[in-house]
């Protein structure tokens, strides 16, 4: 079968691989779309700390149940996605109630093949029936929508605060959409990119380009100097680690929603004197997946819109040069697993 194979830094192919062997207690489920994340740009580019080669990319994907175990709660033609996350359930944070930040956490497809593939057996105990209302291409949001959920979780957010958003990748765009769902008053989302803003712009969102504007002025302008209820980091990058302090009022609320991959300079006399609450987030709970899941079905209009590509299988060896190529507008790339 074919599958979309990390084999070394910089480096992808298109590969006949094995089949994988049915294991006790997963289902086949046979790919239908798989989603590109930033986590696997970080892959394709060498740095991810434990991603390995040969490895098949790939962890925000649906698919169709196609051989089930006798007693299995799903059915063959069952739609599904997965809770990705691999939990080893002996370190403190598995044995009080927080898994989803295990000491040992792994991934499928970063620390097992993914979903860039025909098939695979998954564990049945991580997967969520797609409801027949949502189609396929959407249902392979749901991973990363699964990461905004948990981000507005743990900000803390309330009906009518405003908020910024620092980045308009795939889950800035996310956190933008759900942001106004919850009753946002106001939210601003901030980037470098034109295509993504115009996207923004076309969604109705407030946008500024940093490149020509300063966000700093632009938020202290819209609210008289107060600063924003709450800031999503989204961005990852150094800038916006220095000047996230100064986008959020007196007792305001920032919350780290990208991962910030090495050590950044910001301004911590902000957070005293403005006793600014400091929180990070990563990745989600398994409710919160089925949170993800129901909403999608809600803003299935909105978050269709984000995806820009659907990628052949057989071509997907370029996504990365697609991602990387000032031309070619991305936010979301789906690879069409049957393709």
């Amino acid at each position: 079968m074919k599958a979309l194979v990390y084999t070394g830094s910089r480096s992808v192919e298109v590969r006949d691989v094995p089949a994988p062997q049915p294991r006790e207690g997963a289902v086949k489920v046979r790919m239908a779309y798989c989603g590109v994340c930033g986590t696997d740009i970080g892959i394709y580019s060498g740095k991810h700390p434990r991603a390995q080669a040969p490895l098949v990319l790939g962890h925000e994907f649906v698919g169709r149940v196609e051989q089930s175990v006798e007693g299995s709660r799903f059915a063959e033609g069952d739609r599904v996605v997965a809770y990705p996350l691999i939990s080893c359930g002996h370190c403190h944070p598995c044995r009080n109630g927080t898994p989803h930040v295990c000491a040992n956490l792994r991934l499928i497809g970063i620390d097992r093949d993914g979903g860039m593939t025909d098939h695979q057996w998954i564990e049945e105990s991580v997967l969520f029936k797609v409801p027949d209302s949502l189609s396929d291409e959407v249902a392979a949001l749901v991973e990363p929508l699964a990461v905004v959920v948990r981000t507005l979780h743990q900000a803390r957010f309330a009906l009518l605060q405003s908020a910024v958003v620092m980045g308009a990748g795939p889950i800035g765009m996310l956190t933008a959409i759900v942001l106004r769902h919850a009753g946002a008053s106001n939210v601003i989302i901030s980037d470098v990119d034109p295509g993504r803003l115009a996207l923004c712009q076309e969604l109705g969102f407030e946008t500024v380009d940093v490149r020509n504007a300063s966000l700093v002025e632009h938020v202290e302008a819209v609210t008289r100097g107060d600063g924003v209820d709450t800031v999503f980091e989204c961005s990852g990058v150094e800038s916006a680690a220095l000047d996230m302090t100064k986008l959020v009022r007196v007792g305001g609320t920032i919350c780290l929603t990208a991962t910030h991959k090495s050590p950044h300079a910001m301004n911590l006399i902000d957070v005293n004197f403005k006793e600014i609450t400091l929180i990070g987030s990563r990745v989600y709970t398994q409710t919160e997946f089925g949170s993800a899941l129901a909403l999608a079905e809600t803003l299935a209009a909105e978050l269709r819109k984000t995806i820009t590509q659907v990628v052949p299988l057989s071509d997907a060896a370029g996504i990365f040069d697609m991602i990387a190529a000032p031309s070619i507008n991305t936010v979301k790339i789906l690879v069409d697993c049957q393709s």
